[in-house]
């Protein structure tokens, strides 16, 4: 039996938090059933489409279960309300104050339900002077200081190449919905969870903003380990245009590597701090790795035991052969979904359920 089977969520967040969130829950046996606007969760038309639906929408919100619903109207609020008096849990991605003008704030819906977990997802929380302050993942990574240090060598920020505020809302939502229902075991009650993407994103940083974090200077990308400032931790440009990366700093990896190249010479800067220190190490790997092509590079590495990968597009990722191997994407009735990531061993081989359609 699912871990989860038995659990009644009803999900009222559109986009990304919030529906990774419940998916995660469906995936594993939860009842969702996702509460959508008459016109539908906006992810529905988002594109590329495969089998007559958006992979988007598919890929996070298989498994639920579907229904419109005009929350302004009498009809839609009563129907909520039915859905509402035996669910467990209780999802929301509204701007603070909506689900209270609606009549469906936490305190109505406990008066009803003591028993439910209710989780809301906002960008800052439901109180405080950020709290009203419209942002999507991109301003919250720029406010929690993630995006100062996701910069190239000119020091510029770029757009980030994954929602991390998003995700990490919707993680951090999920382990406290599950906090609270095992608490609800001990009490009988349940318990509101007020999650916000700004929040979720700090505990982050600690391993590369300890200096700021203790009241001193904001970490610069160019000087430190783990943002572009080690010969061992980078980014290499290859022949072919392409590129690779050394992922890893101990310092058995730099002498395997060296000893290989014939430089052990230049063993002594990988052991020196981040930064300028160490860029006639990162010099020196600039313009060997420019020798060979990407492909040439993995050929000669393959022997070599050295945390040493190539950058690889999204297709070229998903075609790995220990993607398949682990049955990480799969393909069923004309679609691809993407497997959860944790899986039980007490439990059959997950297979992808269908998206619903609204209704």
């Amino acid at each position: 039996m699912a871990k989860l089977t038995g659990i009644k969520v009803v999900d009222l967040s559109l986009f990304l938090p919030g529906p990774m969130l419940t998916l995660m829950m469906a995936d594993h046996g939860a009842d969702v059933i996702k509460v959508e606007p008459p016109t539908g969760d906006p992810a529905r038309q988002m594109e590329p489409v495969e089998a007559g639906q958006s992979v988007w929408f598919r890929n996070l919100n298989r498994g639920k279960k579907a229904l419109a619903l005009d929350l302004k109207s009498d009809e839609g609020r009563e129907r909520l309300w039915e859905l509402l008096s035996d669910a467990d849990v209780m999802i929301e991605g509204f701007r603070p104050g909506v689900m209270k003008r609606l009549g469906f704030d936490y305190e109505a819906v406990a008066a009803k339900n003591p028993r439910i977990v209710y989780c809301s997802i906002s960008a800052f929380g439901q109180e405080g002077e950020m709290a009203h302050h419209p942002a999507h993942d991109l301003a919250v990574q720029a406010l929690s200081g993630f995006l100062s240090v996701n910069d190239g060598d000119d020091g510029m920020p770029v757009v980030p190449g994954a929602p991390s505020a998003d995700m990490a809302a919707g993680l951090n939502g999920l382990s406290a919905v599950l906090m609270a229902l095992i608490g609800r075991e001990k009490t009988g009650k349940g318990d509101y969870v007020d999650i916000a993407m700004f929040d979720s994103m700090l505990p982050w940083c600690a391993h590369i903003a300890g200096g700021a974090i203790s009241g001193d200077d904001a970490p610069v990308s160019q000087t430190q380990r783990s943002l572009g400032g080690a010969a061992f931790y980078n980014v290499y440009n290859t022949l072919d245009g392409k590129y690779v990366v050394l992922g890893a700093r101990e310092i058995k990896f730099a002498k395997t590597l060296l000893t290989a190249l014939d430089r052990l010479d230049l063993l002594p800067l990988a052991e020196e701090e981040a930064g300028p220190l160490q860029k006639p190490l990162i010099d020196y790997l600039r313009s060997t790795f420019a020798n060979k092509t990407r492909d040439e590079w993995v050929k000669w590495f393959a022997d070599k035991d050295v945390a040493f990968s190539p950058v690889l597009n999204f297709r070229e990722a998903l075609e790995q052969g220990f993607v398949k191997e682990r049955g990480l994407l799969i393909e069923a009735n004309g679609s691809h979904q993407i497997a959860p990531a944790f899986r039980f061993k007490s439990e059959k081989n997950w297979q992808p359920s269908v998206a619903p359609e609204l209704k």
